[in-house]
């Protein structure tokens, strides 16, 4: 599903909506909710919104289990962290036990390591099959997403839940969900703007198939439970 907005704030009310309801019905449902964060500039003014009344106060924050999709293999206090974004613009503004949030960060373990770790603590607070309540998601004008950049190895992970991996034109590890647990959530919700990503946002969606160019389009284009929350710049060529 394609949602497109000609003005950024409220693209941003709408993955808000989306954000509450996931959040309601999953709580109704199994008494918690999970979501993977996503990083960048994109999800900022949404985060700021869920910050906020009144939408902060229509989420059960207690039984939400916050997770990262990706990160960059630095400590939370590096201003490139995903995390650190998080907390300063959401996190540290609701009421979500510290316990119940986990970022792709930890001292002393390889990032390799970690993913292991991760991939167990998600074993012990997903559904059996792993499935997310939500998924937020950024696409660059690259066409990856996560940290599923061209022409990567973790292109084709197939078994892993949690992969880590060197980035040679990053000069740095990157920790991400991989391709079947993200494409197996609930909801995923993409927010891409700008005109800078207008090529790639045509090449993903209605592009001859390229994973390798384009790894954006390794997220299922049939499913209707991915939302794509785009402005009217990126969707140009749409």
């Amino acid at each position: 599903m394609i949602k497109r907005f000609n003005d950024l704030q409220q693209l941003n009310v709408e993955a808000a909506a989306l954000f509450i309801q996931a959040a309601n019905d999953a709580i109704t449902q199994n008494g918690y909710f999970t979501v993977a964060l996503t990083g960048g500039s994109s999800p900022i003014g949404l985060y700021q919104l869920l910050a906020q009344a009144p939408y902060r106060d229509q989420v059960q924050w207690e039984n939400v289990y916050v997770f990262w999709g990706d990160e960059r293999w630095v400590p939370l206090d590096d201003e490139r962290s995903n995390a650190r974004m998080a907390l300063t613009t959401l996190l540290k503004h609701v009421p979500v036990p510290e316990e119940q949030v986990f970022p792709m960060w930890a001292d002393g373990v390889s990032p390799q390591e970690f993913a292991r770790e991760y991939e167990q603590t998600l074993r012990l607070h997903l559904q059996p099959d792993g499935c997310f309540d939500l998924i937020l998601l950024g696409m660059g004008p690259d066409g990856h997403t996560a940290s599923w950049f061209p022409h990567t190895d973790v292109l084709h992970e197939r078994n892993k839940w949690v992969a880590a991996y060197y980035l040679d034109a990053q000069d740095m590890y990157r920790i991400t969900l991989t391709v079947p647990i993200v494409n197996r959530a609930s909801h995923v919700a993409v927010i891409a703007y700008g005109a800078n990503k207008a090529d790639a946002l045509y090449e993903v969606l209605k592009g001859a198939p390229n994973i390798e160019h384009y790894p954006a389009q390794l997220l299922d284009r049939a499913d209707e439970q991915i939302t794509w929350f785009v402005d009217e710049a990126a969707a140009s060529r749409v």
